[in-house]
């Protein structure tokens, strides 16, 4: 790491050190972790349906089974955090990624396999909550968007590594149900390739500082004082400690109650959050490509290069996130937001319309499109993809790790990050019913869930490019993306 900012150092988060880049890239290896075990099941599933012969519908549980164990992980790990720390969690889950790499490894059945992707969903829950929260109490404002968005882009370089790595197993033994070393079929190889980032995770997370939030609660001064100047930059130490113990209040015991309104039972704030990571959800991007291989073929690919298609994909997801990354400190997150919102919906209705022209066969499958409808549903797919990773795939985790006050902030992120991975789950076991309707069907109501959310964050969602962290205890409401500051004093969000 670099040595500490100048004390010549016009301003807190003037310039962004070499330490808080390396911390946070630290906690970011939770979000490759989060990628690389999403996508891992998939270059194993029909390997895996194949060992045990399970028939489609039990093969589809047993992949979403992690699914329910990461909004599980997601929803303990906020009070955890409040307890325990930012890195006892990071540790934790490390160790869960560990044993769920290992374990379905080597699992003996189908039910031994499922109760190892629940303990690595439980893992990737508790990374989906910790890294953006931890990331945002340690960045200096100026830069914080850009820092937080590193979750992101591990998350979608964890996507790829899992894509790359099964099918070099899968390539090397000529089948993922082959087998690859050690009397392994490669398959098995897959999951517990995810033990080498599992570990190397554990050792990062023991050798980084404690959120400066977290000491402070704990009246844990000295340590957050080091913590804010070494790495933060803050150059006013004792005055923004004093401004963390305000807005924390650190004499409190954290809980879930603190999240209690007058709005259907939550702060406003809290629910903005959980509407945001479920309208993430809710636009179909984690199902959308259930159908791209045959949009390929439509226009002359043939079915052995699917995974030159995924690879594509992988890979301008990452591009697209990088762009991200360098945008959202200079044009700000709600702006971003709105953008996305506005190509989304163009780019799903594209979809929706191309495949009131696509041909079936007596299945109903997909077999081709009239005219050029199969290239325009290949744009619309490939457009919605950019539009998602350019704004809300990383804007979502951003906005999640910074939006809410010091005192509730790990609390409302288990919350919403729970609500996402719940969201997550219905999308997926939703998708097969919506495609038996019809894909005009299904790609039409993802549409109207964009359209949806641009009206959303253009009411709801506030600005806080620049914002300190403590002064979203400062305000009362937010209208039409603003946070509207009470007048009569210093009150909470919501």
């Amino acid at each position: 790491m670099s040595t500490a900012p100048s004390d010549s150092a016009p301003q807190a988060g003037s310039r962004l050190n070499g330490r808080v880049i390396a911390i946070s890239l630290g906690a970011a290896l939770g979000g490759f972790l989060f990628g690389f075990d999403s996508s891992v099941i998939n270059g194993a599933v029909d390997a895996i349906q194949g060992e045990w012969e399970l028939s489609d519908a039990f093969t589809g549980f047993a992949v979403a089974s992690a699914l329910l164990g990461c909004a599980l992980g997601a929803w303990f790990a906020g009070s955890v955090a409040n307890k325990y720390g930012r890195i006892r969690v990071m540790v934790l889950a490390s160790g869960l990624f560990l044993a769920s790499a290992v374990g379905s490894g080597l699992a003996f059945g189908i039910w031994d396999l499922v109760a190892w992707r629940f303990l690595g969903g439980l893992a990737v829950g508790a990374a989906s909550v910790i890294a953006p929260a931890y990331i945002a109490e340690v960045s200096p404002s100026k830069f914080r968007g850009r820092l937080g968005s590193l979750q992101q882009l591990a998350i979608v370089t964890g996507i790829f590594t899992a894509i790359l790595t099964g099918q070099l197993f899968a390539g090397a033994a000529g089948g993922a149900d082959n087998e690859l070393w050690l009397g392994l079929d490669a398959w098995r190889w897959m999951f517990m390739a995810e033990a080498i980032p599992a570990v190397i995770y554990g050792f990062a997370a023991l050798r980084l500082p404690e959120s400066p939030r977290y000491l402070v609660s704990k009246h844990r001064t000295d340590e957050a004082a080091e913590v804010l100047r070494l790495f933060t930059g803050v150059q006013d130490v004792d005055g923004t400690i004093d401004e963390i113990r305000e807005s924390v209040g650190e004499d409190e015991r954290r809980s879930l109650g603190d999240l209690r309104g007058h709005a259907f039972g939550l702060k406003p704030i809290v629910w903005t959050g959980i509407l945001l990571s479920v309208f993430q959800q809710f636009v179909g991007i984690n199902v959308i490509f259930y159908y791209s291989t045959t949009l390929w073929k439509s226009v002359g690919f043939d079915e052995d290069q699917a995974f030159l298609t995924s690879t594509i994909t992988s890979i301008t997801n990452i591009v697209v996130t990088i762009v991200a990354i360098l945008l959202v400190d200079r044009i700000g997150r709600r702006l971003l937001l709105l953008i996305g919102s506005a190509g989304m919906t163009l780019s799903l209705g594209i979809m929706a319309i191309a495949f009131t022209q696509a041909i079936t066969d007596a299945k109903g499958d997909v077999t081709d499109f009239a005219g050029s409808w199969g290239t325009i549903a290949v744009v619309g797919a490939n457009a919605f993809v950019v539009f998602f990773g350019a704004t809300w795939g990383p804007v979502v985790w951003v906005l999640l790790g910074e939006m809410f006050p010091n005192k509730i902030r790990a609390s409302a992120l288990a919350v919403a990050a729970a609500a996402q991975w719940l969201a997550n789950w219905l999308i997926t076991v939703s998708f097969p019913q919506f495609a038996s309707i019809g894909l005009t069907f299904a790609y039409g109501f993802y549409a109207s869930m964009a359209l949806l959310s641009l009206i959303f964050v253009y009411f709801r969602v506030p600005e806080t490019k620049g914002m300190e962290l403590e002064e979203m205890s400062a305000d009362v409401s937010v209208k039409r993306g603003k946070f509207v500051r009470s007048t009569a004093g210093v009150a909470d969000v919501g």
